[in-house]
């Protein structure tokens, strides 16, 4: 969370790329490939020509544009870093032991459950139609593909819907929400290198910060 603000304040383009820079090294050191980091790279690539083109059309300039791009793909980064170095039910409970309640927080990590979920149930639909025939993807222009996005989109909320329906079906056989705390049967503790991570996040968001206004200053 510190992170993912400190990605907002930061506004110099040298310090937004050696905080994406950063963060890529720390995913690759968590033995996170390429692939799952940037998944849809080319959506993400054309997300920041966009970027680029409307900054400088706009008169905001080429290092604006830099800096946005820089932020974009810190977001895209910081994702894989919580989400596959940290199992969901250790994220509910850490998130509770903030202040959260425990509702809000099995939202979230639900949410963050099911993203890889629909990458795969929109993966295993576009197959479905390249049996049937459809070539948008292989060789279809921009619009056509766009359409085709549409076609997918119908019965992946229908998917969605069935799974929200299905899992609120069994919460309500659980009677979770029917008390104001839980109880857990996990019970972790803060370790020496949690610690050590702990403060390594502070400095550093301190130290970007910092950075960041002696530049801008």
């Amino acid at each position: 969370m510190l992170f993912t603000i400190v990605v907002f304040v930061i506004d110099s383009l040298i310090v937004a790329a050696a905080q994406m820079i950063l963060f890529f090294v720390l995913c690759l050191f968590a033995k996170i490939s390429v692939k799952k980091i940037f998944p849809h790279w080319k959506s993400l690539l054309f997300l920041m020509l966009l970027v680029a083109v409307l900054q400088i059309l706009f008169g905001s300039g080429l290092f604006t544009a830099m800096t946005i791009c820089c932020r974009i793909i810190t977001l895209v980064v910081l994702l894989p870093l919580l989400t596959m170095t940290t199992e969901a039910r250790r994220l509910s409970y850490g998130l509770v032991r903030l202040g959260l309640n425990y509702r809000a927080a099995f939202i979230i990590t639900a949410t963050l459950n099911m993203i890889p979920s629909f990458e795969n149930e929109a993966r295993l639909i576009m197959d479905a139609r390249k049996l049937r025939g459809v070539r948008s993807f292989e060789g279809g222009g921009f619009f056509s593909r766009l359409n085709e996005y549409r076609a997918i989109a119908l019965p992946l909320m229908i998917k969605a819907m069935r799974k929200a329906q299905i899992a609120s079906l069994a919460m309500d056989s659980r009677a979770f929400g029917a008390y104001k705390t839980r109880t857990w049967l996990l019970e972790d503790r803060m370790a020496a290198v949690d610690y050590l991570a702990f403060m390594f996040g502070i400095i550093f968001s301190a130290a970007a910060i910092t950075a960041n206004y002696l530049i801008k200053g």
